[in-house]
């Protein structure tokens, strides 16, 4: 392997980790200065495996649609300056999105009343995100578990169609296309903001779970999350789409986001308990 070659493939593995460790410092810095507002409770910095692995997890199941456009997008722009700036520039549109809905939950905590209306329509996104989920499964294969899951979509599919006039506010179009040829600035912008389009449901569905996860831990799993999909992204964009739509990946994935939406609507029923009762 020649010089060239290593740095061509080493070089960006090593900035995807340092961007990654950045992102977490960052976190780490907003969750001191959140901590310096009169808050009822204070976030704790905690770092606890199991947190970090639901993170983790939870974002792998979620960037199906990212890991298609991504390495759509990395197979148009070739060579490793345009690989740096789709690199870092989805790194922070991942890390900002998350940490602009974990700032919105630390002030709506406040006010229980909010917090159950921000919990509810992150169930609803839920909703919508295990729908998706269970589609692809039954596109991808016709043995497993089909009829079970058949009826189960069927039902998501009923509830969801109740509700698209609040979902719809914040579910976005994940149909993003472009046929324009960016220079590196450019396509550091575009990249930054795939994110936001293709995964501001997938932010949202982070809600339910802060009361029950800490909080830093969960984000430190999405950063990892995407540093790691980023990196098996640019060594094989086939391969890791087709594990990403794995059947099982996609059924229990579908399964564990109906699981989390429950929850969210057992802790609305418990704050607006609290309030009324």
């Amino acid at each position: 392997m020649t010089k060239k070659t290593y740095f061509s493939q080493f070089f960006p593995i090593f900035l995807s980790m340092v961007t990654c460790l950045f992102l977490v410092g960052l976190l780490f810095i907003l969750i001191q200065l959140l901590n310096l507002f009169p808050l009822q409770q204070k976030i704790t910095p905690l770092l606890r495996i199991t947190d970090v692995l639901v993170g983790l997890t939870i974002y792998i199941k979620t960037s199906v649609d990212f890991a298609i456009f991504i390495g759509n997008l990395m197979k148009k722009y070739l060579g490793i300056t345009n690989r740096i700036a789709i690199e870092i520039g989805t790194a922070f549109g991942n890390g900002i999105g998350t940490m602009l809905v974990l700032i919105i939950w630390t002030f709506f905590k406040q006010i229980p009343l909010l917090m159950a209306a921000m919990i509810l329509l992150a169930s609803l996104v839920l909703f919508r995100l295990a729908e998706e989920s269970l589609c692809d499964f039954l596109q991808e294969t016709s043995v497993f578990m089909q009829n079970e899951i058949r009826i189960i979509y069927f039902l998501l599919k009923k509830i969801n169609k109740i509700f698209i006039p609040i979902t719809h506010i914040i579910i976005p179009q994940t149909t993003k296309k472009t046929s324009a040829i960016f220079s590196f600035s450019k396509l550091l912008l575009f990249s930054f903001s795939i994110p936001f389009i293709l995964g501001l449901d997938d932010f949202a569905g982070y809600i339910p779970l802060f009361s029950i996860i800490n909080v830093f831990g969960f984000a430190t799993g999405v950063f990892l999350g995407h540093m790691l999909l980023n990196i098996a992204l640019f060594a094989s964009p086939e391969h890791t789409i087709k594990i990403v739509r794995l059947p099982i990946i996609l059924v229990s994935g579908g399964l564990v986001f109906i699981a989390i939406a429950f929850f969210g609507f057992y802790d609305v029923y418990r704050l607006l308990s609290a309030i009324f009762l």
